[in-house]
């Protein structure tokens, strides 16, 4: 059977001569592979299950993304593309269809309406922070392209197809991660079906942008390929500032009878304003009352960078039982900014006490590789589905010159003047030349087990050998060299009442290495997370829908404080994060689709000299989401759609580092589109109107910063207008 005929086909990931110590694993899982074939025809076999994350979903499932709400399986919390029903642990997939209808700009605007996460502290929206069950920063790890490790600044970019979210730990998986989940961004792959588009946006805000998007055969051999470019350049809504970006996406996959290769590239060139936001007035516990639009830095507060991520897999199915899959990854992200940085005010008059800083010639780079086989076969009378493998990281960041300017009282809040302050120009010795290089050796073992017709038991295993040096200053100063190895479990039981209604249990674990590039800190044990987990999960041919309860207890944390004009670290004792989760996705009947969620997270610091008895920062202990669209049919000329909804998020504090907690008031937003696809000279055309915000509710997304938090505003109200021609 060919390629064409729609069956899955394995990819395998490509491995560089850098990575020998990955690579010289092959050797022994294809020893399994052809030993385990002797004995293929005493065994009873089922279809191997193949890595979503790997290579595109069969073609049923690429239609199915593009045209429902619902997802019925996912890669992200097994490595191999388990039925979501099968899964013991919470995951969200967020479609195609989902991201056309409500035209995101952000992954966190693309996630917003899944159960438990939220906005972090952006590093003045400049960098993908998302926080899951109360956990979760820029630079975590947390973000990933296809399941390698990311550390591009904006992973939400043309070529995302769709979006999986794994809520709690996820180290068995992945290795160095915090408890709350992981994101897994999933792009678009070559297709065997031409399929050609070119669209066109425009914004209330002013500007606007344009895609092109073309995939299709080469030949008749399998070869598919697969392009897209697009460019934006529209203004930022507040007073000042603009969004340049532009992307560049080549790639190519054969799909051949056993083995699959695919490689894609992505290039994005990038500047946005750096801007952390308005401030909170300490003598009122609220923000400052200003203009929402009226912005506290200057028009030099802009971060230029590019972007590079480069995708190789190979893929190849041995025998009826082993598979064979391997994958190298590279992300690279290059940066300067310069910003005029908030320190203070006087409250009465509003003056402002500003000092220029910038960072210049910062670049992140991540290689991740991967080998592992997958085997789907029957001994001692049960189904096992066996992951066996081996992966390695190096994840290295490392800033040039830092400036740090004098402190100077220059501004006025509440009677802006801009353009007085300088560009910042003087380089601060102690602050420049911060690194934090870190590097991992795993290997990992998963078993799903198949027990009878109604249990499923998963078992997994993880050695992780690390070690990361992080340090700054010019003589450099280490603040923290750190050399350890870890053994991570994962368990997890499914009960299947019925083949569309299951019910779980699971115990998972995290880990963390403790370093700082702030300040000296030692030799300190990593952050260790552990969490268990019940639910319920229910998937038909319409529907999924997911409830559950968690508890999540993380010791040995990181805490920022203030030390003098710099930001320390600390260790905390412990924290806790709690709470109920529900979500369901999918079409009520064959006119109407819904997207909907509830969370409740609780979330306590359980020991800290300062914090204790304090919530995490930034998060709501209640969110909520519904959001339903209509598919009118044929109206006039074309078929019309069209969709209405809203999200929900109750108070949120963040602490000034002294156990002083603010509190930003709860939000509610809500969104509409409307779309009408049409024939424009025997070709579709779709013209869609999306209005965000649309009762132009004020409100605020994360926090970041000490003393006096830096408060980021979500968006007014925005109409965008888009047009894409398929062709």
């Amino acid at each position: 059977m060919t390629a064409q005929s729609g069956v899955r086909r394995p990819i395998l990931h490509a491995c560089p001569v850098s990575f020998l110590g990955v690579c010289s694993a092959t050797a022994l899982l294809c020893s399994l592979g052809l030993a385990s074939g002797a004995y293929a025809q005493e065994l009873q076999l089922d279809a191997v299950n193949i890595d979503a994350a790997s290579q595109p979903p069969e073609p049923s499932d690429v239609e199915q993304s593009k045209t429902s709400y619902q997802a019925r399986r996912a890669s992200v919390a097994t490595r191999t593309n388990t039925p979501l029903v099968e899964t013991p642990a919470t995951v969200n997939v967020v479609t195609n269809r989902v991201i056309e209808d409500r035209s995101p700009n952000s992954l966190d605007e693309a996630i917003n309406a899944v159960s438990g996460v939220k906005a972090g502290n952006t590093l003045g929206g400049t960098q993908d922070a998302i926080q899951k069950r109360g956990f979760g920063t820029n630079r975590d790890n947390s973000v990933m392209r296809d399941g390698m490790q990311s550390v591009q600044a904006r992973n939400f970019t043309p070529t995302t197809e769709r979006i999986e979210v794994l809520k709690g730990p996820a180290s068995m998986l992945y290795g160095v991660q915090d408890p709350g989940g992981v994101i897994n961004v999933v792009t678009k792959k070559p297709q065997l079906m031409a399929a050609h588009s070119v669209s066109a946006f425009g914004s209330s805000f002013g500007g606007g942008g344009e895609q092109i998007d073309l995939t299709g055969p080469l030949g008749s051999s399998g070869l598919a390929y697969r392009f897209i470019a697009d460019k934006q350049n529209y203004d930022y809504w507040r007073n000042f500032g603009s969004i340049d970006q532009s992307v560049i996406a080549p790639s190519l996959a054969w799909y051949g009878d056993d083995t699959t290769v695919s490689v894609a590239y992505e290039h994005m060139e990038y500047s946005v304003p750096f801007d952390r936001g308005t401030q909170i007035n300490p003598k009122t516990g609220k923000v400052l009352d200003i203009p929402r639009n009226r912005r506290l830095d200057e028009p030099f507060n802009v971060t230029t960078g590019r972007s590079d991520a480069l995708d190789l897999r190979v893929e190849h199915r041995l025998n009826d039982i082993w598979t064979l899959r391997t994958g190298y990854g590279y992300s690279r992200n290059y940066y300067n900014d310069y910003q005029s940085r908030y320190i203070s005010a006087n409250y009465n008059t509003g003056a402002v006490t500003r000092r220029g800083d910038a960072t210049r010639d910062a670049v992140q780079v991540a290689h991740t590789a991967t080998v592992n086989a997958l085997g789907d076969l029957y001994w001692g009378g049960v189904r096992h589905e066996l992951l066996i493998g081996a992966d390695t990281m190096q994840n290295e960041r490392d800033l040039g010159d830092l400036y740090r300017s004098t402190n100077k009282a220059d501004f006025n809040y509440n009677r802006p003047v801009y353009g007085v302050t300088q560009q910042p120009s003087t380089v601060s010795a102690a602050n420049s030349d911060q690194s934090d290089h870190l590097r991992t050796h795993a290997f990992f073992i998963q078993d799903s087990m198949h027990l009878g017709e109604h249990w499923i038991f998963q078992a997994g295993l993880r050695y992780d050998a690390f070690d990361e040096i992080t340090g700054k200053g010019r003589p450099f100063v280490v603040g923290a060299d750190v050399k350890d190895s870890k053994v991570v479990p994962r368990l997890g039981l499914v009960y299947m009442i019925q083949p569309d209604w299951s019910v779980y249990g699971s115990y998972t674990e995290s880990f963390r290495p403790n370093t700082s590039i702030a300040a000296p800190i030692g030799d300190l044990p990593p952050e260790e997370g552990k969490a268990y987990e019940i639910g319920t999960k229910f998937q038909n041919n319409y529907l999924t829908a997911t409830v559950a309860l968690f508890n999540i207890n993380k010791k040995n944390v990181q805490t920022s404080e203030q030390c003098g004009t710099e930001t320390c670290t600390r260790v905390s004792g412990e924290v806790q994060s709690r709470g109920l989760e529900a979500d369901i996705t999918g079409q009520i009947n064959e006119n109407w689709s819904l997207t909907g969620s509830y969370a409740y997270t609780d979330t306590e610091v359980l020991e800290d000299p300062i914090l204790k008895g304090q919530p995490l920062d930034g998060v709501s202990k209640h969110t909520a989401a519904l959001y339903l669209t209509r598919d009118f049919g044929h109206v006039g000329i074309g078929n019309l759609r069209a969709g209405a909804g809203a999200r929900y998020a109750s108070r949120w504090g963040v602490n000034d580092g002294t156990g002083v907690e603010y509190y930003l008031p709860s939000s509610k937003v809500a969104d509409a589109f409307v779309a009408y696809k049409m024939k424009f000279e025997e070709r579709d055309l779709t013209l869609q109107l999306n209005l965000k915000n649309m009762f132009d509710e004020r409100y605020y997304t994360s926090a970041s910063g000490l003393g006096s938090p830096a408060i980021v505003i979500g968006e007014p109200r925005q109409l965008v207008a888009r047009a894409r021609l398929d062709f």
